[in-house]
C-alpha cells in the first residue's frame, strides 16, 4: 500500500530518529494513575502510540487496547515489542485527523499525539477525542510543556488547552494533577479529564 504525503513524513521522522516526544519508557504518570486506581477497565485508546511502550503496559495487564499511529514502522515497533511480551492490541495504521473507531472508548491514553499535530490540527483533534470516548469516559492527558517555539513536539500551553477541553464538555480532575519530568530535558503536565455528557 502507497503512503500518503503526511504518512511518509512520519515514517522518515521514526526512521531518523527524530522523535523528541518520544521518553523511551512507560511514562510515571500512567504507573501512577494506574496505582491509584483511576484507569477503567474495558476499552483503551492509544492515539499517535509512537513506539507503544505504555500500549504494551496496558497489554500486558489485561486491558482492551487499541492503538493507532500513522507511522508504519511505529506500528511494527509495537508490534515487536507485543510480541516479546506474549500481550495482544488491535493495531491500526491511520491517520487520526481521518480515522472513526467502530464504538467509542472508554478511556484514552493521550501523551505523545497532540503534542505532535500541527496546532491548526488541536480543535478538530480535540473534537475528535470527546467523540471517541463514552460520557463519563476519562482522558488521561500529557501535555508537553517546551517553553519554546516550533515543533513537533509543540508547546503545549495549558491556558490553550483548557480551551480546547473546554469545561462545558470535560470535568478536569485537578487533585490527579501531575508535572513529570521528560528524558529531553523538558516537562509534561498529566490531566484526568472526564467527558461530560453531551447536551441534547
Amino acid at each position: 500500500m502507497r503512503m500518503n504525503h503526511k504518512a511518509e513524513r512520519w515514517e522518515e521522522r521514526y526512521r531518523s530518529g527524530k522523535t523528541g516526544w518520544d521518553r523511551g519508557q512507560v511514562s510515571p504518570a500512567l504507573e501512577g494513575w494506574i496505582a491509584a486506581g483511576l484507569i477503567p477497565s474495558g476499552r483503551i485508546l492509544v492515539p499517535g502510540c509512537g513506539r507503544g511502550h505504555e500500549v504494551c503496559y496496558l497489554a500486558a495487564q489485561a486491558h482492551d487496547v487499541t492503538a493507532v499511529d500513522i507511522a508504519p514502522s511505529a506500528i511494527a515497533a509495537v508490534r515487536e515489542k507485543l510480541d516479546e511480551g506474549h500481550c495482544s492490541a488491535h493495531l491500526i495504521q491511520a491517520d487520526l485527523l481521518e480515522w472513526e473507531p467502530d464504538m467509542p472508548f472508554d478511556a484514552i491514553y493521550e501523551q505523545t499525539s497532540l503534542c505532535a499535530l500541527d496546532p491548526p490540527d488541536w480543535p478538530e483533534y480535540a473534537r475528535r477525542l470527546a467523540t471517541w470516548l463514552k460520557p463519563g469516559g476519562r482522558l488521561f492527558a500529557l501535555f508537553m510543556q517546551t517553553g519554546r517555539e516550533g515543533g513537533p513536539p509543540y508547546h503545549c500551553d495549558l491556558d490553550i488547552m483548557r480551551a480546547l477541553f473546554r469545561a462545558d464538555l470535560w470535568r478536569w480532575d485537578d487533585a490527579h494533577a501531575v508535572k513529570i519530568e521528560h528524558p529531553s530535558g523538558i516537562h509534561e503536565r498529566g490531566f484526568v479529564l472526564a467527558r461530560k455528557a453531551v447536551p441534547a
